[in-house]
């Protein structure tokens, strides 16, 4: 674990970071349909396989990252659930009394949580391609009555890993990105060199936008993220990550790609079987590494283990 001095962020910012200053290569749906075969980790822990990415955490990569545990400092990254409906949010968390004041105090849950609002997991058995699921299952396994294969149960042992924060609103020195704003694998080469950490094979990678903390400033709004390019999915393949999450979806919206308004979903769930974390809150864990001067940490993932479930609302835990 590397202490990173703030002279070093303040220097780097002098940087031309941006994305506008380098040259990039604009994908389309040819591009894509190259890329779903040459990243594909379909077959590669066998044909059976529903775990995916997961299967890169290791033993040795779950003391390497318990190791990383010094200062004792856990730090949420859930968004605390949100009631009402708003433009971000059309099926808003219930929470409902049925019983209080008495001996017991008794509440019901319920919550779509799909989608822009709550924090949440994909299982590998969210997107569906050509009508197959991750490793060549065929997604008529998915019925009313949930998915026969690689459901959310995959990940009932949890996740136990490094995890890596990229801080793009630092990158950028910005409060915020707004909606829209796409990064690019130079983008994720400038925060490797600007942490000093190198993301690889097992960690779980996390992406800081300002997305809450621009929500909270100016309020919800109904379509556009700042996110990832679909160029990145090489990048990432490249590291060999187990886990992909940010508080957005990850993906850049608008795409910026006819046919493939969600390639990073795509590539990762789909092509990749890197299960991704939804809507994460980050402020507190930007500001905890920016404090400590450094951006590595144990992240611990527990979704609910429901049969056939395409995912789980839950709350990651980071610690230093």
């Amino acid at each position: 674990m590397q202490k990173i001095p703030s002279i070093l962020f303040f220097l780097a910012f002098l940087l031309p970071f941006s994305s506008e200053a380098n040259h990039h290569k604009s994908l389309d749906a040819d591009d894509i349909e190259v890329m779903k075969k040459e990243l594909s980790n379909w077959g590669r822990w066998g044909e059976d396989d529903q775990k995916g990415a997961l299967n890169l955490i290791t033993p040795q990569v779950r003391k390497e990252a318990a190791a990383l545990v010094t200062e004792g400092i856990s730090v949420s990254t859930a968004r605390d659930v949100i009631k009402t409906i708003a433009p971000d949010n059309p099926r808003p968390f219930m929470h409902t009394m049925v019983g209080f004041g008495e001996q017991w105090n008794s509440d019901n849950y319920s919550v779509s949580y799909h989608g822009f609002a709550h924090s949440h997991m994909d299982a590998l058995c969210h997107y569906i391609d050509a009508g197959k699921l991750y490793n060549g299952f065929s997604a008529s396994g998915v019925t009313e009555k949930g998915a026969a294969k690689l459901d959310i149960r995959n990940a009932k042992e949890g996740i136990f890993t490094r995890g890596v924060l990229i801080d793009a609103t630092k990158l950028k020195n910005q409060k915020y990105l707004e909606p829209g704003t796409a990064l690019y694998p130079e983008d994720l080469d400038a925060w490797e060199k600007m942490s000093g950490v190198k993301i690889r094979k097992g960690d779980a990678v996390l992406l800081y936008t300002g997305r809450w903390a621009r929500r909270d400033e100016v309020g919800p709004w109904q379509s556009g993220s700042a996110g990832l390019y679909a160029s990145c999915a090489r990048w990432l393949k490249e590291r060999d990550i187990a886990v992909m999450g940010s508080d957005g979806g990850s993906d850049v919206s608008p795409s910026g790609i006819d046919g493939y308004s969600s390639p990073i979903h795509l590539m990762m769930l789909n092509v990749m079987g890197v299960p991704i974390l939804d809507n994460l809150e980050l402020e507190r864990l930007a500001k905890t590494c920016e404090e400590l001067g450094r951006y590595e940490f144990l992240l611990t993932v527990a979704p609910i283990p429901v049969e056939g479930g395409t995912g789980s609302p839950l709350n990651p835990i980071a610690t230093f």
